[in-house]
């Protein structure tokens, strides 16, 4: 169905409760969030492993990829930070919405704190309908704040000399943003993998009882996971063309939107009205 603007009430109430739609069963969105250098990629790669779920990737790495441009050179300039990461917001949402009705996401709305940190349009994107209405869609999931731990810490080509100091401020942010939008999440402070991974399967057992690890799969040793935790992370090669978005969602996904009265459009100068026809494609369980 054709995607529609987005009304002025957000997702939540733009459901048309006479719609003869019916919600695709048993949604299981599973994300992991947090600072960088937490091991939430080695945590999503375990559900991965484990469930037989779609793991979506960190975006960020793609974005800057693609925009050839260094670190540095990055966060010296301002127009560059607003524009990778508003782009890396909208691929976290383009993904979300390609993956279908079940995955596991390492990160979500993190990068907006990065944002908030490095950029100066934060005040705009607060101001969109888009980021309340995408808040919800990930309160509708299971989310795992992953706390961080020096031991962790390490530079890698995209967190080039990383510092604590910093991981810690972007934790701060992560956890406002958590608390702001009323999003439920369980934390995880733990540095012990083992610890963090029976945290991670007895709470998807208890949130999705139907979700069982796939035949033949094993949990992975502790040791193993810290290896991986620890282990440096690839550079980014080219990645995979994303197309752009359409005006047409996967038609199972959700129900009709009703015309917006009076919705706010803001002009071009703004690139999060980019992802707003998105944003239409993702709305909250009821």
């Amino acid at each position: 169905m054709a995607t529609r603007p987005l009304p002025p009430g957000g997702l939540a109430s733009a459901a048309d409760p006479g719609s003869t739609h019916f919600s695709p069963p048993s949604p299981i969105r599973i994300y992991f969030v947090g600072a960088h250098a937490t091991g939430k990629t080695t945590l999503a790669r375990y559900v991965q492993d484990r469930y037989g779920l779609q793991l979506i990737s960190e975006v960020a790495r793609s974005v800057l990829a693609e925009m050839e441009v260094s670190l540095d050179r990055l966060r010296a300039n301002l127009d560059l930070v607003n524009r990778y990461q508003v782009e890396v917001f909208r691929r976290q949402i383009e993904a979300e919405r390609d993956a279908g009705n079940s995955f596991v996401s390492d990160r979500a709305f993190c990068n907006l704190a990065y944002m908030a940190h490095h950029g100066t349009v934060m005040h705009e994107l607060f101001q969109d309908p888009a980021l309340p209405a995408y808040m919800r869609w990930v309160a509708g999931g299971l989310v795992f704040f992953v706390r961080p731990h020096p031991e962790l810490v390490q530079a890698d080509s995209v967190r080039a000399g990383v510092k604590f100091e910093e991981i810690v401020l972007i934790d701060g942010m992560v956890k406002l943003l958590l608390e702001m939008y009323a999003v439920p999440y369980l934390t995880i402070a733990t540095l012990s993998m083992q610890e963090r991974v029976r945290t991670v399967d007895e709470v998807i057992r208890i949130r999705y009882p139907d979700l069982g690890p796939r035949l033949g799969a094993r949990p992975r040793a502790a040791t193993e996971l810290a290896a991986a935790a620890l282990a440096p992370v690839p550079t980014a090669t080219a990645p995979p063309r994303i197309p752009a978005a359409d005006s047409n969602g996967p038609s199972d996904w959700h129900a009709p939107l009703p015309d917006p009265n009076g919705a706010t459009e803001r002009g071009e100068e703004f690139p999060p009205a980019r992802y707003r026809d998105l944003i239409a494609d993702l709305t909250p369980d009821s």
